[in-house]
């Protein structure tokens, strides 16, 4: 008799299961990963518009227009940037999610203050809001 060369039906079996396990593993964390990614879209913007207003008020003695400032963020793909908040002496600055990153917003103030919020949804996938930074990720980490 002559032996037959080649995978028996349960070696096929295996290495389907161990294909779908890993797959079931990489598919979620890339896209945690591509999330986290996206923010950093706000965290960039919302990082220069504290030395931008600094300048802007030192040229107008108020925060009123600081939106139409030459260097105020521009929309990305991911966040909407606008002056939620003006006057003479305070400002707030929103970065708001849509498309991949809907669902979060980070805001920035005159006192360097920043917080994140966040949507029910977003909540019931592992994320929190925070009073006091920007969060980078599901555990509540505050970016940099």
């Amino acid at each position: 008799m002559k032996r037959q060369a080649g995978f028996t039906v349960i070696e096929l079996l295996i290495a389907l299961v161990v294909v779908g396990v890993l797959t079931a593993v990489a598919v979620p964390a890339y896209g945690g990963y591509m999330l986290r990614t996206r923010l950093t879209d706000a965290y960039a913007g919302l990082a220069g518009v504290q030395p931008l207003a600094e300048q802007f008020w030192a040229n107008e003695h108020s925060f009123e227009e600081l939106d139409d400032a030459p260097n105020f963020p521009d929309d990305t793909e991911n966040f909407t940037y606008a002056l939620t908040a003006a006057d003479a002496t305070s400002y707030t600055v929103t970065a708001t999610g849509r498309a991949g990153a809907a669902g979060f917003a980070f805001t920035i103030d005159q006192n360097g203050r920043r917080r994140t919020t966040v949507t029910s949804a977003r909540v019931a996938e592992g994320w929190s809001a925070s009073a006091t930074c920007w969060i980078k990720d599901k555990g509540g980490k505050c970016s940099e």
